[in-house]
């Protein structure tokens, strides 16, 4: 695949560079130290949001864009690139799509524009202490009683759980259905509603990223299911495959990799450069070729996904894309040294400049983990690719 840019597609990455310089520095700065705040990812999502750039991939009368897989892809990796808090996840590329492709006309109309400009703050409830990588093992229930759904059931791992306002909830609505895949429902859940208790969960690297949720007789409107009653796991698939082609951070890793490059150039050890022993370059070496790799594919993966129907190579991404992540975070973890355990903190101050490297290098094992594990992605390729 030819990856040089074409005069058009050129135009179309300055005019992101010139959109996105509108986002203040301090909050870049913030971001590509690792310690964006809550108000940070609000501002810029609401800054690309008045450009009409912050949900491109929804549908046009939704505030999408009618963009090329290309421009699509530059768009991503400009936006990681340049440090910028990307429009929050849970909204722009989970709930929202959801919305747009099987919600009503009235909940379209309730939550998508709030969505796009994160007026709301969504929450995933989808992972439980006994159902994450088998996600179709859920037990949270939900029985009709009426004009409501009466829910009870435990949801962890909630990531930024504890900013949500409301939730986008997968539910049992259905326990005596042939199949675990089936009898699920999509539910949307105002986190202010009686009955809700949340928790917060302390990371290894001391962080509150994530968070458990409980749901004791949870009152929830019938007029807030998704499409049809127990069809939630077909929206939860279209949902997820969006998350794992997102989890590939391309451009994310390529900043992070060209930071480590420049540690290693700037920083000695036993006299000599980090970057000059042959056994570090030649890791860095292999890292760049395999993100030209994920890169050129990741264009593939994004041409493929249409209808709906995200492509099951979004599984070879996020394998390939967490396992360089964190790779990444392992080399820049040895270029900086002692230096690399100096954690500065998050309370909005200066900021050490390489980022707090071990707690980057900590919160990153998780990349492989969420939105399906390796292994678990490793069948869905063996299924949908292989046929096996």
């Amino acid at each position: 695949m030819n990856l040089e840019l074409s005069e058009e597609d050129v135009a179309f990455r300055d005019k992101l560079r010139s959109i996105f310089a509108d986002v203040p520095a301090e909050i870049r700065t913030r971001m590509r130290a690792g310690h964006v705040t809550r108000d940070d990812i609000v501002a810029a999502q609401r800054v690309l949001n008045h450009h009409g750039v912050a949900v491109p991939h929804w549908p046009v009368e939704h505030g999408g864009q009618d963009w090329t897989p290309v421009q699509s892809h530059i768009y991503t990796n400009e936006l990681q690139r340049a440090g910028i808090p990307e429009p929050l996840a849970f909204n722009t590329g989970m709930v929202g799509p959801v919305i747009a492709a099987f919600g009503s006309e009235e909940i379209k109309d309730r939550f998508l524009a709030k969505t796009a400009n994160l007026d709301i703050w969504w929450a995933q409830g989808f992972s439980e202490p006994g159902a994450g990588s088998d996600l179709a093992g859920l037990s949270t229930t939900a029985v009709r009683d009426g004009d409501h759904y009466v829910v009870n059931g435990q949801k962890t791992w909630t990531t930024l759980g504890q900013y949500g306002e409301w939730m986008f909830l997968l539910a049992r609505t259905d326990p005596s259905a042939p199949k675990k895949q089936q009898g699920i429902s999509f539910l949307l859940v105002d986190l202010d509603t009686p009955g809700i208790e949340r928790r917060p969960i302390r990371l290894i690297d001391g962080s509150v990223e994530v968070n458990e949720f409980f749901f004791t007789d949870v009152r929830i409107p019938v007029e807030n299911l998704v499409g049809e009653e127990n069809k939630g796991w077909t929206y939860a698939k279209f949902l997820l495959g969006n998350e794992r082609n997102g989890i590939t951070q391309v451009g994310t890793s390529q900043r992070q990799y060209a930071d480590v490059v420049e540690a290693a150039a700037q920083r000695t050890l036993g006299g000599r450069r980090v970057i000059d022993d042959p056994l570090f370059r030649d890791r860095l070496y292999d890292v760049k070729l395999r993100l030209k790799a994920v890169e050129a594919t990741q264009l593939r993966v994004t041409a493929t996904s249409t209808d709906g129907k995200p492509s099951p190579l979004s599984s070879m991404l996020k394998i390939e894309g967490s396992r360089l992540l964190q790779e990444i975070n392992e080399l820049a973890v040895e270029a900086l040294g002692s230096d690399a355990v100096e954690i500065t903190g998050g309370d909005g101050g200066e900021h050490d400049e390489h980022g707090d490297a071990v707690v980057r290098y900590l919160n990153n094992r998780k990349v492989s983990i969420y939105g399906g594990t390796n292994e678990v992605q490793a069948n869905v390729i063996a299924k949908a690719i292989l046929g096996l």
